[in-house]
């Protein structure tokens, strides 16, 4: 697992634990990594508002790769860690934001 320290998160008001001007809630505490450019963002209009180009899911040949950063612990999660349990920190125990699921195949190749 990596640490958060260890990666830039990128976004719009992007807080210690990667909520965003977007999505700020208790339970939004998750940055993504997106295929096209390997960068980490806290949400899809994070990407939009910041980046240069057309966003691009994680590809499914990379899910062993740390595609997920945990903002209450900082562990660096794999695609398929997140994906097995996309509500719930598999190192902390902490909450992700529920919600989040509607929108994994933004993230995700072939989610």
């Amino acid at each position: 697992m990596r640490r958060i320290a260890d990666h830039h998160v990128f976004g719009v008001a992007v807080d210690p634990e990667t909520r965003c001007a977007h999505y700020d809630d208790e339970y939004d505490v998750l940055a993504l990594r997106f295929g096209c450019c390997e960068r980490f963002f806290p949400c899809f209009e994070c990407h939009a508002a910041v980046a240069d180009h057309a966003p691009e899911p994680w590809p499914r040949d990379r899910f062993d790769e740390v595609a997920a950063l945990c903002g209450r612990c900082g562990a660096g999660l794999t695609a398929s860690e997140y994906l097995a349990a996309p509500e719930t920190c598999p190192v902390c125990g902490g909450a992700f934001n529920p919600g989040c699921a509607a929108h994994h195949d933004r993230y995700f190749e072939g989610e």
